[in-house]
């Protein structure tokens, strides 16, 4: 039977899915005294290092590149997927007037394939096999 998901892919959801959940929760928890931008921001802060660690042992732990240097790559990687994030929930939160919790699980989603393919081929680069 073959292989529906490489291991690589389903670390990538696992991990993906508790930095989600990481996210949601702190925005959750920290909506009722900030603006939702900000608790989404805030949110973004503490399931970035969630992420990180579970991307580089587990998602993509062949990586040829540094810690140091997959730090930096992933970086830029999660500001650029949370700069679409935070455009997505806005747009939906202020221009559609979407509930603040489903305009959130809409742009993580749409954020999580951006931050895939650049984690995926640019922050853990695999070695090529020569």
């Amino acid at each position: 039977m073959p292989r529906l998901l490489s291991a690589s892919t389903f670390w990538f959801l696992v991990v993906g899915g508790v930095s989600a959940l990481t996210h949601l929760l702190v925005f959750s928890l920290a909506q009722a005294s900030m603006l939702p931008e900000v608790a989404n921001a805030l949110g973004f802060g503490l399931a970035f290092g969630v992420s990180f660690a579970g991307h580089r042992w587990l998602s993509f732990k062949d990586a040829s590149t540094t810690v140091g240097t997959s730090l930096k790559r992933f970086a830029a990687t999660a500001l650029a997927g949370f700069v679409c994030n935070e455009l997505v929930f806005m747009g939906l939160l202020r221009g559609l007037g979407w509930p603040a919790h489903l305009a959130l699980v809409l742009s993580l989603l749409v954020a999580a394939g951006q931050t895939f393919v650049l984690s995926r081929f640019w922050a853990f680069r695999r070695q090529r096999a020569t």
